[in-house]
């Protein structure tokens, strides 16, 4: 089975195209520096011929309100336009746990217009609902911070390694379109501002969290469970302690 892989030499991307190659698929990456690109139509029509699943795991470069909101609205009807007259039967997009409920940011609006987009189409979907990955608690942090203090919600988290993620677009990019959400996590539940203040300890930050029920993620307020996903979601395997033993 052929799988195009839009954003394929990015975090995700990358990890997802050894898996599939490694399982047999013909996963090809495809990106900018590939020759491909989702925002002009530069190389679609020829990267997807052939193809049978396409997989959008892209980012926008900049996540300023507006620009955001144009790279996924221009980014995937391109792609959704150029996959019809491919004869692609499958799309398969990667986006956040919380979406719908995370509004008042401009980042999470742009989200939920791809999701419609993909919805409205015709073209048979899935899409997977991630929690936070493990390797951008520390973004968080250095997004939240003033001087030398960390302003942070004690909202439920629950985040996932990037590996769990890429095998779990995987296994829905070879499986069957479910017309709807999957929802994937990791396997442990923690409060944000607690986690935030361990990790810092541990690499021997000096700043300062402070616990804050207004402080914003990524614009938005939150309430205790706007990041957990429902009952049904996939719960992944790797804890956080054991990523980051391996990462030391």
């Amino acid at each position: 089975m052929k799988v195009v892989v839009i954003g394929g030499t990015g975090l995700i991307g990358s990890k997802l195209v050894g898996k599939l190659n490694e399982h047999g698929h013909e996963a090809v990456a495809a990106a900018p520096n590939t020759g491909v690109n989702t925002l002009t139509g530069e190389g679609l029509a020829e990267v997807l011929k052939g193809a049978s699943v396409v997989v959008d795991v892209s980012n926008s470069p900049s996540w300023e309100d507006e620009a955001v909101l144009t790279f996924f609205r221009t980014s995937t009807a391109n792609l959704l336009r150029a996959e019809a007259e491919a004869g692609v039967t499958h799309h398969v997009a990667l986006s956040v746990v919380g979406t719908d409920r995370l509004q008042e940011s401009g980042y999470f609006r742009a989200k939920q217009a791809q999701e419609e987009l993909i919805k409205a189409s015709g073209m048979p979907y899935s899409i997977v609902h991630a929690t936070q990955f493990f390797e951008f608690i520390k973004g968080i942090a250095d997004i939240s911070t003033d001087g030398d203090t960390v302003h942070m919600s004690s909202a439920k988290f629950q985040p996932i390694y990037s590996d769990d993620v890429a095998a779990a677009v995987g296994r829905t990019a070879v499986g069957a379109p479910v017309n709807g959400v999957v929802e994937i996590a990791g396997p442990e539940v923690f409060q944000l501002d607690e986690l935030i203040r361990k990790t810092l300890a541990d690499a021997n930050d000096p700043r300062t969290v402070v616990t804050d029920p207004k402080a914003a993620y990524s614009g938005a307020q939150l309430q205790e469970t706007t990041l957990l996903p429902g009952p049904d979601a996939h719960i992944a395997e790797t804890k956080l302690s054991d990523w980051m033993a391996r990462q030391q």
